[in-house]
């Protein structure tokens, strides 16, 4: 059998293309255009740099827009059907007035609440149903939790949460000042965190630092949308900033720290939580589920990190 020809597209023998070197002169041609828009046109320069854009992505920028744009358009014409009647607030607190329940089936109900609210895919929820959540969670748990505070809102509220390792707490701090095996088996982080180091130094880790690397939670502000025009502002206001945690699917409940950012979003997670969180919201198998979280209205730091014992809540009806 004789050799097969080169397979060719418009005349190029693709046999014979360098890709190294095309992606190379790609590059160049990259940059040689980002120099000349600086040099002819540099009020547009300074224009996008002030926007938090780089010259190289306008296109995939302005696909961005192009996108969200077709998408709005789309949600407009036709309206999700999916979305489910919301019940009552009072509705749902009068299931816990009863003693019995609210002594032995809070959790449960509480979860047939998420069941009979929340969308069975996570997504972003609408401001209705996130007052409706936070109605519930002020007078059934006991906890003053917002999706907004203070004007800051998480991308999503209502996302998966995945398991991730403990956090450099000090220069020199290493995996077995963390706990018993069955804690230190999730690792350490190599590095440290988007805030750097829980403490400057080991003399000055606090008891109080120490809960914030035990109970510590990670969401992503890398993908706020004003976060490159207003990063030193919101970089201090996540810092340590308190998150109401609900595992959707059994109710369990902690309240952590801000310590670090992320996921990434091409994993398919849009939260993480230390070993312990992870622990309190599903037990030591716990990798990966659905969770709300919410910020913790908390101005006089009077609520401790750590999982929340609802069911001894003293439940307080709803004000009109």
């Amino acid at each position: 059998m004789g050799k097969l020809p080169a397979q060719t597209y418009f005349g190029i023998n693709t046999n014979k293309i360098d890709t190294e070197l095309l992606r190379q002169r790609l590059k160049l041609k990259n940059l040689e255009a980002k120099e000349k828009i600086r040099e002819t046109h540099p009020h547009a320069e300074k224009f996008f740099r002030g926007k938090g854009l780089d010259l190289g992505k306008i296109r995939e920028h302005s696909a961005k827009i192009i996108g969200a744009g077709a998408l709005t358009g789309a949600l407009l014409l036709n309206p999700p059907t999916n979305i489910k009647m919301l019940p009552a607030p009072h509705e749902i607190l009068a299931k816990f007035t009863d003693e019995k329940a609210k002594n032995e089936n809070s959790k449960k109900i509480l979860v047939d609440t998420f069941n009979s609210i929340l969308p069975t895919r996570p997504r972003s929820l609408s401001r209705t149903e996130e007052k409706l959540l936070e109605q519930v969670f002020g007078n059934v748990v006991g906890i003053p939790a917002r999706a907004t505070l203070e004007g800051e809102h998480l991308n999503t509220t209502y996302g998966f949460i995945g398991a991730e390792q403990h956090l450099r707490r000090y220069p020199g701090d290493n995996l077995k000042n963390h706990g018993d095996k069955d804690v230190v088996k999730a690792g350490i982080a190599p590095g440290f965190s988007a805030w750097g180091y829980i403490a400057p130094s080991k003399e000055e880790l606090t008891e109080g630092l120490e809960e914030v690397e035990r109970w510590y939670a990670v969401v992503q502000t890398l993908y706020l949308p004003d976060w490159n025009t207003r990063q030193p502002y919101l970089k201090d206001w996540y810092k340590h900033r308190k998150v109401f945690i609900v595992n959707v699917r059994n109710g369990n409940a902690v309240v952590a720290a801000v310590a670090d950012s992320g996921p990434a979003a091409w994993t398919g997670k849009q939260y993480g939580g230390s070993p312990e969180v992870m622990d309190a919201l599903g037990g030591t198998k716990y990798k990966k589920g659905p969770v709300i979280v919410f910020f913790v209205d908390d101005p006089e730091n009077k609520i401790s990190l750590g999982p929340v014992e609802y069911n001894n809540q003293e439940i307080a009806m709803l004000r009109n």
